[in-house]
């Protein structure tokens, strides 16, 4: 689908149905949004807008790193949008010159949408111009990573009260997801932050001086993001590394435990050992108490190496 939003001499909102229709000399500028285009609309970004061959290809094959290119009459932004669900980055591109922007992305946008909306109800693009409708557009794309963020808090949170009731493991396998996610949102977020930084420090773009703090303000909320990022990366492995040493002191114990139980049992299997081996010249098999009498070194040896051990701390 196409859809035009356009502004004539008259500063006069309209909704343009064709492309044919800028032909008019009564356009005074306009936004054209290929919004999950078919493959014939599609190559109307080449035939109609002559736009660089390079900037179309980019445009034609998916998915693009976060970048800026500046052409004769046009600055082509490849920008990402983060997928609520999945997380994955979806790519939007967008043409700015002097008196148009153009969107291409095949893949509907939600962020688009409001941008759409906000500039056409509101009648921003009659007020604010070509500047204030890409800074709409990439302050749409840019406020929509903040829920997906906060949701992975809200899970980190619920692990730090989970902590007590839940088994390790299952734990341990969440921590693992939401640094997963966490990799994903971060390959979205730092592209971005780099291409802001271009950006508002940039004098190639006609306009954009005096506009240059909506920009900063974007650049801003996506130095939070990173903040955010990083922080929570640090939190996960500070649960991982707690885990980790929580189930190796666990261990630990309990080979020490094991360890003291079988050096305890050491010398009485060896005793046991000797007056098993049913020679017949052996003296103290015919002794009358000898019985009594091995059970008897056998239980001091014992409790004297346990007493032994528990004088040395070993069982703390």
């Amino acid at each position: 689908m196409i859809r035009i939003l356009a502004v004539n001499e008259e500063q006069e909102i309209i909704h343009l149905s064709s492309l044919e229709e800028l032909k008019n000399s009564n356009i005074d500028r306009y936004w054209v949004d290929f919004n999950a285009p078919s493959k014939e609309e599609a190559l109307l970004l080449q035939k109609h807008f002559q736009f660089h061959p390079l900037a179309i290809e980019d445009c034609y094959h998916y998915l693009q790193r976060p970048k800026l290119d500046h052409y004769e009459d046009t600055h082509f932004f490849v920008l990402h949008a983060l997928h609520p669900e999945t997380l994955t980055a979806e790519e939007v591109d967008l043409f700015w010159g002097t008196n148009f922007i153009v969107t291409f992305h095949y893949s509907p946008s939600k962020e688009i949408d409001e941008a759409w909306h906000r500039m056409a109800e509101l009648e921003k693009f009659r007020e604010k111009g070509i500047v204030y409708t890409a800074y709409l557009i990439i302050d749409k794309l840019v406020d929509e990573y903040f829920p997906s963020l906060y949701q992975i808090e809200d899970q980190l949170d619920e692990i730090e009260v989970r902590v007590k009731s839940v088994p390790v493991h299952i734990l341990m396998n969440e921590i693992f997801e939401i640094r997963a996610k966490l990799l994903k949102i971060r390959k979205t977020i730092v592209p971005m932050r780099d291409l802001l930084y271009r950006v508002i420090n940039t004098e190639k773009i006609e306009g954009l001086k005096e506009h240059v703090v909506y920009f900063t303000d974007i650049y801003d909320h996506l130095l939070k993001l990173s903040e955010i990022i990083d922080s929570n990366r640090d939190l996960t492995a500070d649960i991982r590394d707690s885990y980790v040493s929580i189930n190796s002191y666990r261990m630990n114990t309990i080979m020490k435990t094991l360890t003291v139980i079988t050096t305890i049992f050491m010398p009485l299997t060896f005793i046991a050992g000797i007056y098993g081996m049913n020679f017949q010249n052996m003296p103290e098999l015919t002794w009358r108490w000898g019985y009594f009498i091995v059970l008897f070194i056998m239980f001091g040896i014992g409790f004297g190496m346990y007493l032994f051990f528990r004088n040395k701390k070993w069982f703390d």
